[in-house]
């Protein structure tokens, strides 16, 4: 990953000037790879005190028809995917809330698995759960032993398959 680099304007005129240049054949090489790889409509206008006339990219033509199929856009599928500020953060703050919920569910679980697992295994450890871990406790030790029920009758299934198959070889050889 790169350092965030601090962009301070350039002092130097010519300095600038050619930064300028080179930054700007950078963009507009960077807009053909977008349209062509990418199989956009795309354009770009670039302002300049080193351009007598504003640079179009790729042709005025092309722009005006980008900006005119924009501008014949409805409002509503222009900004569907705009958002500000605002409602950015508090998107993501209701990601982040989620996902800590389900992290914390899952730790929750694991720990009540732990603890069955512990008293399984004759552990003497003293757990004080308040009453809402015990529902916890019960629901993860139900769960475990509808899974436990689930593989047994699979495997009693196969078991039954497989020894109600018959076997029949028969052979040329009298």
């Amino acid at each position: 990953m790169r350092k965030k680099l601090k962009l301070p304007l350039i002092t130097n005129e010519r300095s600038r000037k050619a930064t300028f240049m080179k930054r700007k054949k950078g963009i507009t090489k960077k807009l053909h790879e977008l349209t062509t790889l990418c199989g956009v409509q795309a354009c770009g206008v670039i302002y300049s005190p080193y351009l007598s006339v504003p640079e179009v990219w790729p042709s005025r033509e092309t722009a005006n028809k980008v900006v005119s199929q924009w501008k014949m856009m409805l409002v509503m599928d222009k900004t569907k995917k705009m958002v500000n500020q605002e409602t950015f953060l508090k998107r993501r703050i209701t990601k982040a809330t989620e996902s800590w919920k389900k992290v914390q569910k899952e730790n929750k679980d694991l720990e009540m698995k732990n603890i069955m697992f512990d008293c399984h295994n004759g552990n003497t450890f003293v757990y004080r759960l308040p009453k809402c871990d015990l529902r916890d406790l019960g629901s993860v030790i139900e769960q475990h032993l509808k899974d436990v029920n689930r593989r047994m009758e699979i495997l009693k299934r196969n078991d039954d398959e497989s020894s109600s198959s018959l076997v029949l070889v028969i052979t040329d050889n009298i």
